[in-house]
């Protein structure tokens, strides 16, 4: 059986994504899970390799068709963007902000032929974004635009824990004007549809309460009472395998135990939190409900240890597991 191919943008030249993805190709069993497509700066690839004194060939492609996919090669394809007369690690430059959203396009632009399965991102900056004039914050907003798609839908997987979020970027006292029936049948319906879509048709989600003891009935708040007991039970009349609110201590330790297929969890931090502490290095994001499957690593371009080697690739290797065990059953429509 074929391996599914994975297109990985080499993220912003600055920082660690050029390191993780060498370290990540010398692991033989991401040789056995996908063949892998950098893209790229060709220079910046020789650099990082040094750095990590790892023993790949770097071989230039221009279709992954082309690709050599053994083990100790390094199949790229070269869109340069970066020169190294001026390039420096660790520091915010407009170059390589403008290479990271064409390294990024040109893997969309792949995804969207059917000539890769999917997308597993590395580090990217936003003020080198800024610097550059792309229009665009972060990865997510790159690829709901580039891919037609409104509202791109957030999951967090670790060692088999899947979480979604209602709420994301938001303060606070903002999150709770969002804890509403509404929003929450909305939000359990579209993540039930991107479950679908990566093949988990099986199992229950379990809703996170909010308030401590989810509430007491009303003794430590009433959005229990109000809003989210009344969405589970109207989802569960509409026929959806939900249960909750079931208390935040504990709901993400039921769910790590197999309990639960998924987590909808109310705000950033509560989901966040959960899934770091179980295992900050495997935590990946998938993002869901767009007509190509892209997953990435969670966490930043770490420009303190840009350079040096020392920047772990344990993240990159997961995002790049979790993309080929998810593509062969990945549909664009559930």
């Amino acid at each position: 059986m074929a391996k599914p191919k994975i297109a990985v943008p080499m993220g912003d030249a600055a920082g660690i994504g050029p390191e993780i993805v060498a370290g990540a190709l010398l692991d033989p069993a991401v040789h056995e899970w996908a063949d892998v497509i950098l893209i790229g700066d060709r220079a910046v690839m020789e650099k990082a390799v040094s750095i990590k004194k790892a023993p790949l060939t770097i071989r230039v492609i221009s279709d992954p068709e082309e690709g050599d996919f053994r083990p100790g090669i390094l199949n790229m394809i070269d869109l340069g963007g970066i020169d190294m007369e001026t390039f420096v690690y660790g520091q915010v430059q407009a170059m390589c902000g403008k290479a990271a959203y064409r390294y990024i396009e040109k893997s969309i632009e792949l995804a969207m032929a059917g000539k890769v399965s999917a997308v597993a991102t590395t580090p990217i900056n936003k003020e080198a974004l800024r610097a550059a004039e792309v229009p665009f914050i972060g990865h997510t907003e790159i690829f709901g635009a580039l891919t037609g798609t409104k509202d791109p839908l957030t999951m967090f997987e670790t060692n088999g824990l899947r979480v979604f979020f209602l709420t994301r970027h938001l303060s606070l006292r903002d999150m709770l004007d969002r804890i509403t029936k509404e929003n929450i049948i909305e939000c359990v319906q579209e993540c039930v549809k991107a479950l679908e879509r990566l093949g988990v048709t099986e199992g229950t989600m379990a809703i996170a309460g909010l308030n401590p003891h989810c509430g007491e009935h009303g003794l430590f708040g009433w959005e229990e009472v109000n809003e989210i007991s009344p969405a589970v039970e109207e989802l569960q009349r509409m026929g959806y395998h939900v249960a909750g609110p079931i208390g935040a201590d504990s709901v993400f330790h039921q769910a790590a135990l197999g309990k639960y297929n998924s987590v909808l969890s109310l705000y950033h931090d509560q989901g966040h939190i959960a899934t770091k502490t179980l295992d900050f290095d495997r935590t990946i994001s998938i993002t869901n409900g767009m007509p190509i499957l892209r997953t990435s690593v969670d966490h930043g371009t770490a420009f303190d240890i840009a350079g040096k080697g020392i920047a772990s690739e344990i993240s990159m290797i997961e995002a790049i597991r979790l993309a080929a065990k998810y593509a062969p059953s990945f549909r664009k429509e559930a």
